[in-house]
């Protein structure tokens, strides 16, 4: 992994035992982090693990066939954790006496199941974690009457895109208190020694039963023809007081889980039950779901009476009173530990984990902020810290089939991603949200290294980094974007969070890792290079990126064919190019004050922004602008066959992200670059239709050249939009659509069809991408969180004397710097308690608004209602919601 130049503290004031562990880490000289919450939340209704002829991932691996199927490439559980190669998973299983199916996995409704595309419906918290995974805590909610899985699936079904989501605790199964808390704890006495503590706690009215069964299996690696080791556990010798699972791995050798109270141990093997699914009656007895069979239909020949398999775990039965709780404690280890599962040393461990852990994060807050605020900080980096997941895919491998396995369908070779043959992965990767979205995203994983280089930016960047090996770059220079396809589009924001993150770890060290700036910087030039060929259609500077990340934001699906025709010159994807050139060019420029031959290809950056400049406002020397100038606002264009451009009105985030391009160059950098220097001058100087996209400003001797795709006056036009609160403007955030068009929807006649755009503030009512996603109203953390530093860029440029009304029309005017702290103040109070002590992230859930046990358990969600600010989406994605804990880093509250 990329150095840096010297070693430094991660932190200016002593350092941390976290911190210290980190650079143990870092140095390879202890693998803290070997072992982490790198178990996925959901592996069946994957592309992976789909081997239907129609590409049909969620009716090809149904919930109903997990607990019988073995996976192909990765494993799921609850609250569990994994080795960084995911051989060996531990996770809990749980029943209530009531339920028809074994808990050992997060339930939710399918793509094709639930109103607004699939969402689960569990409730479990991520409440803490270190970046070595030295400490973590998990909470999981369990229903004591039988869990509603037809229900969910039924209701949700039935309802409109214009009704809201079906919610488990709509059912009314909560009332009461009648669930139990279940909460697993982590702690590391030394890398390979990992202390588990489960507290169940009964919070109903009434005494209630609860099986637990905390699991230890091997991933299957021996079924599919290739390498037919199988990896074996034992009951071991007891000792006093506990049950002992022994294992023996090829790669990690001989460990041991203790187990307290000597429960029971189960043994089965982690295969598919061929009899279930398939009618094979010749199939192996000990499969996969032996322990469901054991527990819930209590047939005792479902489990190994020899006591070996590849699946084990230790049974608990716990009876607890209305209100009381139990311990269970576990360790996983390869050491002989004298310790053993002694009360005094296994929690005095825990006790000083979680004391390390306090004094890590107080390091990060800022002075004075609040206990609430810092709840909802910690919070949020837990959740990004669980959200890694081990992600393993080899394309190649899944498009031809396994030697062990049928041949796959034939159309496969032709379909979905069928050109990614050289992908390869297998890596511990930041993911959207582990259940339902377990598979990375490109441009939601750029937004989560900024937060996540806060607390480990060797992550960060060893995250960037992976993104652009060549075994996940496309030899044509293609970042991946997803896995329904990776031949996306994505926007292109890795090299900005390649700059931010090197920005920010440079300011807590000290010192900037150059060498991980110049590996990300040499592989961008391929990426820029595939944008420039594969994406300005007409080689005018103007680009056409698809859907770009924005799912249903347009008048039509920018990722398919037109039905008009022609194709789309597209504001949002030749401003994120414009940033793209920008972003560049802050990398040349900082690698050039020591290596001089980068200031030739800053000089190439600089011409190509000033080109996409002009572009936007001339395309193609046809008069056609992309800025219309009766509004003052910036549009897509929609071009027909027969010659005609139609601008599509739409005042959406489209023409807000010709903000995102804005960046000044200061003389103390550029008089010590002369070359680019000369070469910028001679631009300015000889292009006189060029240079007016280059405005210069001397202020107490120093000189500063202010590159943006929005000059100061249309800046004031587009901010009179963008601050408005019956146009973007929310008390909550800035809106992906204006309100405007919630009373004058815009509608568009071509060719005899009528296409529409309302103003959505909620779930989506249309089908674009599956209809679980909508930018037609609601706010978006990323481009919130790009819209206030692109605010602080201006500011740094235009200075104080620059105004603009805030809100527009109230007759208050303030400097943009005040404007990026009013929004980062909009944005953080989604999760803070109001004065009445309500969190506008809840929206109008009673139980998480006024219950004690939930009104402080956070839930990051995808996006937000954009009138109230409630959680919308995926529940769990801490990802780029996560930017929340950075911009209480830099804002506080």
């Amino acid at each position: 992994m990329a150095g840096t130049t010297r070693k430094v503290s991660l932190s200016e004031s002593p350092q941390s035992a976290e911190c210290r562990r980190l650079e143990e880490d870092a140095r390879r000289t202890e693998h803290w982090k070997r072992w982490g919450p790198y178990l996925s939340e959901r592996a069946w209704g994957t592309v992976r693990e789909d081997y239907s002829p129609h590409g049909t991932a969620w009716e090809a691996f149904p919930h109903d066939h997990a607990r019988s199927r073995a996976y192909r490439w990765n494993e799921d559980g609850i609250a569990g954790i994994s080795d960084r190669h995911q051989y060996i998973c531990f996770a809990i299983a749980l029943w209530n006496g009531q339920d028809p199916i074994l808990k050992e996995r997060l339930f939710g409704v399918t793509g094709n199941e639930g109103n607004h595309g699939e969402d689960v419906k569990e409730y479990y918290f991520y409440l803490d974690s270190t970046p070595t995974h030295s400490y973590m805590k998990y909470l999981y909610r369990y229903p004591q009457a039988e869990f509603p899985y037809q229900k969910l699936i039924e209701e949700n079904r039935r309802r409109g895109k214009r009704d809201p989501e079906y919610e488990l605790i709509d059912t009314g199964i909560f009332d009461d208190n009648r669930y139990f808390d279940v909460t697993v704890e982590y702690a590391k006495a030394t890398p390979e020694d990992v202390l588990i503590r489960i507290q169940v706690t009964n919070q109903g009215p009434d005494p209630a039963e609860l099986t637990l069964l905390p699991t230890l299996w091997f991933r299957n690696t021996w079924s599919w023809g290739l390498d037919a080791r199988r990896p074996r556990m034992r009951e071991g010798t007891a000792a006093k007081g506990m049950s002992v699972i022994e294992l023996d791995h090829e790669y990690y050798g001989r460990r041991r889980l203790l187990c307290e109270r000597q429960p029971a141990l189960l043994f089965t093997e982690n295969e598919t039950n061929s009899r279930r699914l398939y009618g094979d009656v010749d199939g192996s007895k000990y499969v996969k779901d032996s322990f469901h069979e054991y527990i819930i239909r209590s047939d005792k020949q479902a489990v190994n009476p020899d006591g070996v398999g590849s699946k084990a775990a230790a049974h608990y039965i716990l009876t607890l009173e209305a209100g009381a709780s139990e311990v269970i404690h576990l360790r996983f280890t390869n050491e002989d530990s004298e310790l053993g599962l002694s009360q005094d040393g296994f929690n005095g461990v825990f006790t000083q984990r979680i004391r390390e852990a306090d004094e890590f994060y107080d390091e990060l807050a800022p002075p004075g902020l609040s206990r609430d605020a810092r709840l909802v900080q910690r919070q949020a980096f837990a959740g990004l810290l669980w959200s890694k997941q081990f992600y393993h895919y080899d394309l190649n491998r899944w498009l031809k089939g396994d030697p062990g396995m049928p041949e796959p369908p034939s159309d496969r070779l032709r379909g979905r991603n069928s050109d990614w043959t050289h992908l390869y992965n297998a890596d511990v990767i930041s993911m959207p949200d582990k259940w339902e979205y377990p598979w990375y995203a490109a441009w939601d994983l750029a937004f989560h290294c900024i937060p996540l280089a806060i607390v480990d930016p060797t992550f960060a960047k060893e995250q960037l980094i992976l993104m652009l090996r060549e075994w996940y770059m496309h030899p044509n220079g293609q970042i991946p974007a997803y896995e329904w396809a990776f031949g996306d589009v994505n926007p292109p924001v890795h090299a900005w969070a390649a700059w931010r993150v090197y920005k920010i770890e440079k300011k807590r060290r000290g010192v900037g890792d150059r060498i991980f700036l110049e590996r990300v910087f040499q592989k961008l030039l391929l990426n820029f290079t595939w944008w420039v060929n594969r994406k300005d259609a007409e080689g005018k500077n103007i680009f056409q990126g698809g859907f770009l990340g924005l799912d249903n934001i347009g008048v039509f699906d920018r990722s398919a064919p037109l039905p008009t025709g022609g194709h789309i010159e597209q504001s949002d994807a030749t401003s994120w190019m414009g940033m793209y050139c920008l972003n560049m060019l802050s990398i040349a420029l900082e690698l050039a004050r020591e290596n001089r031959a980068y200031e030739d290809v800053a000089s190439k950056f600089f011409e190509h922004f000033v080109y996409i400049c002009r572009a936007m406002n001339n395309i193609g020397g046809e008069k056609i602008e992309l800025w219309n100038r009766e509004d003052g606002f910036f549009y897509d264009v929609l071009h027909l066959p027969d010659g005609r451009t139609v601008p599509l009105k739409v005042r959406s985030l489209v023409g807000l992200i010709p903000l995102f391009a804005v960046e000044t160059l200061d003389s103390e950098l550029i008089d010590r670059l002369p070359r680019f220097k000369h070469r910028m001058q001679w631009f300015i100087e000889n292009r006189p239709d060029f240079s007016s996209h280059v405005e210069t400003q001397s202020r107490d001797g120093e000189v500063r050249r202010f590159l943006s795709l929005v000059n100061p006056v249309r800046l004031k036009s587009v901010l009179r939009y963008m601050l408005s609160e019956d146009e973007f403007l929310s008390p909550y955030g800035i809106r992906a659509l204006s309100r405007f068009h919630k009373n004058h929807p815009y509608t568009l006649s071509v060719m005899g069809m009528e296409y529409r755009v309302d103003y959505e503030p909620a779930e989506s009512s249309t089908g674009f991408f599956g209809g679980n996603s909508n930018w037609r109203g609601p706010i978006w953390f990323p481009v919130n969180y790009l819209l206030i530093e692109s605010l602080q860029k201006f500011h740094y440029f235009l200075g104080d004397e620059y105004t603009v009304e805030y809100p527009t029309g109230s007759g208050r005017s303030i400097p943009l710097n005040q404007v990026a702290a009013e929004l980062s103040r909009r944005l953080t109070h989604i999760f803070l308690r109001d004065n009445t002590g309500r969190r506008p992230v809840f929206g109008g859930t009673a139980k998480f608004q006024d219950d004690p046990l939930w009104r402080d358990r956070i839930l990051f969600y995808e996006y937000f209602h954009g009138d109230n600010g409630a959680g919308i989406g995926a529940s769990h994605q801490t990802g780029w919601t996560g930017l929340v804990a950075k911009l209480i880093q830099q804002s506080g509250e």
